[in-house]
Parts: C-alpha cells; sequence; structure tokens
C-alpha cells in the first residue's frame, strides 16, 4: 500500500506501510515526476528504504538529483517513519 507524503518541485513522495522481516522494520519510499521528454504515460522514479537512505531501484533522475532525494527523505525520516507504523499521514493527523 502506498501513502502520499509530499509533492516538491512536482516530484511525488509515497510510501508503504512498517513492513516487518528477518533483518527488521523498514519502510519503502517512492519518489516519482512525469517525465516530460518521453511519452506522457512514463514517469522517473526513485525507490528506496528507511532506515538504510539507500535507493535500489532509479530512473531518470541524475545522481545529483537522487542526493537532493536521500537528503530529503532522511530529512523527513521520522515523519514518514511515524506515518507508516500508523497507517499513513492522513490517519496519524486524525487521531
Amino acid at each position: 500500500m502506498k501513502h502520499y507524503f509530499s509533492t516538491v518541485n512536482n516530484v511525488v513522495l509515497t510510501h508503504s506501510d512498517m513492513e516487518y522481516g528477518e533483518l527488521g522494520r523498514k519502510v519503502r519510499v517512492y519518489f516519482e515526476r512525469p517525465n516530460p521528454s518521453a511519452e506522457s504515460t512514463e514517469f522517473d522514479f526513485a525507490e528506496g528504504c528507511i532506515p538504510s537512505f539507500e535507493f535500489y531501484k532509479s530512473y531518470g533522475f541524475s545522481q545529483s538529483e537522487l542526493l537532493q532525494l536521500q537528503r530529503y527523505m532522511r530529512n523527513n525520516s521520522f515523519l514518514i517513519w511515524e506515518y507508516a507504523q500508523n497507517g499513513g499521514g492522513k490517519k496519524c493527523l486524525e487521531s
């Protein structure tokens, strides 16, 4: 499941629910934006996770942009982590 977190400079950040595995807890994060140079159905994207703050898949973002997204993910990780534990930002704000 994906929960909306923010849109900055036409880049949308969504995240998963908290995931529990053998190596501990994690939250998957997804950045995406429309790709203006491609067909209207294509998007640039970057997929990573918290708490490692590493991207494991990306397309269309430059290395410099990925570093900016990584910084944004790290700076907002506390809120994203909290929202993922409680079913998304909207549910957290309602309680």
